[in-house]
């Protein structure tokens, strides 16, 4: 876990205001940064600003990881803990919207320049679609060709840009079943923040840069459209009977012929995954081995990915 260190000079000019779905209400006071704030005041800011909103935050290292250390590091034997013995230290567990708890986790850890928001939790039960553009990932344009795929609209909602060029999209989900966190499992360069997970709030100042909201993002998060919560959360046990319904051959296919360099391996992997799922794993090698060549992928490599994902 992270230790103290002296505190980053503040920016030129005046912070960002807090968007205006994430300001403070007349309900609870939060302090106003000006340029001369640390970055850990501003911070703390933006975290009372939205913990005023319902959402649950906790503080973070500029490394974007929880900044108070467990109090449990040095009893690795002892039965997982989740806040119940009333230290700080768990993580997204400590998360919390009372403006007193939240500034005295940040107290705790004066080190911390950004905070996180907790997912899954009331009133909101906030899902986060984290799209990436690292190592040739394009999670935008996956996640729009399953829209296209299944028929549903991606709808405007809160976004936050993160200084890696990938962007946040906030939706609200109903309160059960709980959508899991998963990375990559909907498509490559699209990763999700459920239940026991959390989003880098805006106005966070991390190692890479800070996280800012998109201009002309909504106040407030747009529910899930109900085909992709489909995606997103597991069937039950009693309706797993024989393989899982098939994702169209055709989709696949078409998934890994528009691959752009540097993400033909990662999709032709993961159509190759769903193939499998599917019971079709044999059926299609042939086929999306064809459209990995398109892309030009040697058939090589495209084999031995294939093989990957039936040792998978």
């Amino acid at each position: 876990m992270a230790t103290p260190r002296p505190h980053a000079a503040p920016p030129a000019g005046p912070p960002p205001a807090p968007h205006p779905d994430l300001r403070p209400s007349g309900r609870r006071a939060a302090p106003c940064p000006d340029a001369h704030t640390s970055t850990h005041t501003r911070a703390l800011a933006h975290a009372l600003a939205a913990a005023d909103r319902g959402y649950a935050v906790i503080p973070l290292t500029r490394g974007k990881l929880p900044a108070i250390r467990s109090p449990h590091h040095d009893r690795p034997g002892d039965p997982p803990c989740h806040g119940e013995c009333g230290r700080l230290g768990h993580g997204v567990h400590d998360a919390s919207t009372d403006p007193f708890e939240v500034r005295r986790m940040f107290a705790v850890a004066p080190w911390a320049t950004g905070y996180g928001i907790a997912c899954g939790l009331p009133p909101h039960h906030l899902i986060g679609l984290d799209l990436d553009t690292k190592s040739g990932a394009d999670g935008l344009t996956a996640l729009r060709f399953i829209a296209e795929q299944h028929r549903f609209p991606i709808p405007p909602t809160v976004t936050v840009r993160t200084p890696s060029g990938g962007r946040h999209l906030w939706l609200t989900g109903p309160p059960a079943p709980p959508v899991p966190n998963s990375v990559g499992r909907l498509a490559p360069g699209i990763d999700i923040r459920g239940a026991g997970g959390y989003l880098v709030g805006p106005g966070s100042q991390t190692t890479r840069g800070r996280y800012v909201l998109a201009p002309g993002t909504p106040s407030r998060p747009a529910p899930a459209p109900r085909a992709l919560l489909a995606l997103l959360t597991p069937p039950p046990p009693e309706t797993h009977q024989g393989a899982p319904t098939p994702h169209p051959a055709a989709a696949l296919i078409r998934f890994v012929r528009a691959s752009p360099v540097g993400q033909r391996n990662a999709r032709l992997f993961w159509a190759a995954c769903r193939a499998h799922e599917a019971g079709l794993g044999r059926e299609l090698a042939a086929r999306l081995i064809e459209a990995a060549r398109h892309t030009g992928l040697p058939e090589r490599e495209a084999r031995a990915t294939l093989a990957s994902a039936a040792r998978l």
